[in-house]
């Protein structure tokens, strides 16, 4: 298990939280050739910690590689399946990237735009911690269910 504690928070309590449970539940459900089946699910998000360190060693003069993009993708769908969960709205996610990195990523239901962030240097997209994976996917859940909850007649449309 990654030893991971921040502010008193043990691995074990990160790993349930629901925006935890619900990106492994993603990551999973794509898993066409089920190799992470017998996996750990601290074992799965690992690729998700990434440290300040680390990060300074990936080259941003690379074009975004297929897994930094699924980890992006993965990441963000458990924000719309979580504020789906939450709301019942149906919500849909958008990554549109350039070949240095940048760009943009949408969170949206119906006409309601539940999440709007811009990538810089997404070759490097990671946290530096389960708590901080956890915590910023929590964040992005609870503004995208407030909007809905604000303009339901919007999320519909």
């Amino acid at each position: 298990m990654i030893e991971n504690s921040v502010n008193g928070a043990t691995a074990t309590d990160v790993l349930t939280s629901p925006f935890i449970q619900t990106l492994v539940q993603q990551i999973r459900g794509l898993d066409t050739y089920g190799v992470y089946r017998n996996w750990a699910n601290d074992l799965i998000l690992k690729p998700f910690v990434i440290t300040k360190q680390k990060k300074r060693e990936i080259s941003i003069e690379n074009e975004v590689d297929p897994v930094t993009l699924g980890r992006i993708m993965g990441f963000y769908r458990a924000v719309a399946a979580r504020v789906e969960q939450e709301t019942g709205l149906l919500s849909q996610v958008v990554v549109d990237l350039n070949h240095e990195g940048f760009g943009w990523v949408l969170v949206f239901s119906g006409r309601l735009l539940l999440v709007c962030k811009t990538l810089r240097d997404a070759q490097r997209f990671g946290f530096e911690s389960l708590e901080k994976l956890a915590s910023e996917g929590e964040t992005l859940v609870q503004k995208g269910i407030d909007l809905a909850q604000r303009f339901p007649e919007v999320g519909k449309l």
